[in-house]
Parts: C-alpha cells; structure tokens; sequence
C-alpha cells in the first residue's frame, strides 16, 4: 500500500472564536482519515520600546514587565491548548497537532513568514477575522503583509464557516498557474474533494473599446476560437497534474467559459454556479503584475470573500 505524502500546514492563533472556528475547515477537506500535520503558532505581543527601556533604570518596572511577559506565555499556551482542543475533538491525533509560540522578532506577519519559512510548511492557513474586527481581515496589516513577505509558503485566506467541500482551480497560460495546479494536487490528494479547473477566456473588449469592435464583430469570434485553442492544452496537462498526484478521475471536471470584461466578476459567478467553496489562484497571472495584492483579479476576488476560502501560490 503506497504510504500518503505528509502535509504540513501553519495555523496562526490569535485567541480569537473565528480563529478557532476556522479550524472546522481542516476538517471539511481532509476528514477523520488524512495525513495532514497541523503547527498551531501564536506570536506573542511585545511592549512598547519605551517601557523596555525604563525597567533598565527602575527595578520595580522591571519587574511588573517581568510578570507580564509570564502572563503572555501563560494566555499564549491557554489560546493555542483551546485551538488543539478542537481539532483532538474532531478526530485528529495529539501527535498530528503541535503548539508553539514565538516572541515577536520584526512583526506579527513577518514573523509568521518566517517560521512557515523555516519549517519548511506547505501552507499557512489565517482566519479573515481575527482580532482586529476590521471588516475584512485582507485589508488589515497582517495579511497584507503576508501575501507580500512569504516567499515560499501559499496562503491560504479563509472566513471562518466554509460549508461547501468543492474547490475550484482557477487556471490560465502562466507558469504561476500551473505551480498552483500543483499545490492543489499536493494538498487534495487522498481527499474526496470535487474540483473543478476553471478557465474564462479573456474577452476582447479587455483590450480594445467596444466601439472599436462594432466596426468588425468577426474579430471577437476569430479572439474566441484561438483563445480556446490556446487553453486547451493547459486544461489538459493540468488534468494530467491532478490524476498523477493521486486524485481520481470522476474527482476532476473542466470548465471553460466565455469570458466578459472582467475576470473576477467571472470567478465569483463560477463559484456561485457551481457551489464551491474553496478557490485557488496563482498569485501572478498573465498580467505580469509584480505582486499579488496589487492586482486586481485576486484583489477583487478576496473582497467578495463570503464563506469561502481563498489559496494564493507563487
């Protein structure tokens, strides 16, 4: 019997309930029987420069920052000992889910960057609403800061109750794309997960005005059959990817839709047709854009997050 691979994945805990919550989606996707290590890591919070600087002239200071600095260790191991509560009680192994903290170095995201970095992890899993009650977690510093610092780990960004197991692949003509292929090859293999590899042909009017088309309307059919012609062997050899990294052929279909004036409008009604509630992107499409969270496709797309869980690969 061939052994599964392990997967690694870094779960960031703030103490927070939607941190704690998002760990169901573990669950959903790989199940009671996966060979899934989970870290669970909390950053410990730092004081400020200043206070750090007066408990070396005044001893009592020194010492009441002494007590809080136990105290964070303490509320540290009390919020990551919860976290691994749930996933023990969802039928995971105490061997399978390990708790560490770490004082914060250079910053929260950074830091996490860091460590998934060093332990060579395969994903890194944040909860969109944590702490800091923003609206959406995307907009805040720490997110932000990880699509931008984390070489080598995908991110995957989730709400905290995804319901729905699908999970489509959204795929075009970069390398980028492939390497996300791959991930979720990676990462979905041994699991019952229904994926969908899901391409929109770009539309013409993305480059030209629609004035500019009304003069020769064939342009737009000709612009159709050759982008479809050029995808074709991509949908191909990213079906190739998923059944040779284990997932079985009636797991897999392929979608591929006439594309309008905007990619990401596109996504989001190809996840609401086809109920999927995991999406998985390659950081740098087509577009050449420098990184992830100044491009707008994805940008779009992680605004719009609605129960549903986003994986950003380099």
């Amino acid at each position: 019997m061939t052994k599964k691979p392990t997967k690694n994945i870094c779960v960031p805990i703030d103490g927070s309930e939607n941190a704690k919550r998002s760990l169901d989606y573990l669950n959903l996707i790989f199940g009671h029987e996966h060979s899934l290590k989970v870290t669970l890591l909390y950053i410990l919070p730092t004081l400020p420069p200043l206070l750090v600087e007066e408990q070396k002239k005044n001893s009592a200071i020194a010492k009441k920052l002494k007590a809080v600095e136990a105290k964070n260790v303490e509320v540290a191991g009390k919020y990551l000992s919860e976290a691994k509560a749930v996933l023990v009680g969802k039928g995971f192994s105490g061997t399978a889910v390990k708790t560490i903290h770490h004082q914060k170095e250079v910053g929260v995201a950074r830091d996490i960057c860091r460590f998934s970095d060093r332990s060579a992890t395969d994903a890194v899993m944040v909860s969109t609403k944590g702490r800091s009650r923003l609206q959406s977690f995307f907009m805040g510093e720490v997110s932000a800061n990880l699509l931008e610092h984390c070489p080598q780990s995908p991110i995957w960004l989730l709400e905290p109750v995804v319901k729905k197991k699908t999970v489509m692949i959204c795929v075009d003509n970069s390398e980028n794309a492939l390497r996300a292929v791959d991930h979720a090859g990676f990462m979905l293999s041994g699991t019952d997960a229904p994926v969908i590899l899901f391409h929109t042909k770009r539309h013409l009017r993305r480059f030209v005005p629609k004035e500019v088309l009304e003069e020769a309307p064939e342009l737009e059919e000709l612009w159709k059959q050759a982008a479809g012609e050029q995808i074709t062997p991509v949908m191909k050899k990213a079906n190739e990817m998923l059944l040779k990294a284990g997932l079985k052929e009636d797991q897999i279909s392929t979608k591929i839709v006439d594309g309008s004036r905007s990619a990401a409008n596109d996504i989001l009604k190809a996840v609401k047709r086809y109920d999927c509630g995991t999406i998985v992107m390659g950081r740098r499409g087509l577009t050449g854009v420098k990184e992830l969270i100044m491009g707008s496709v994805t940008r779009k797309v992680l605004e719009e997050l609605n129960e549903k869980a986003v994986w950003i690969v380099r």
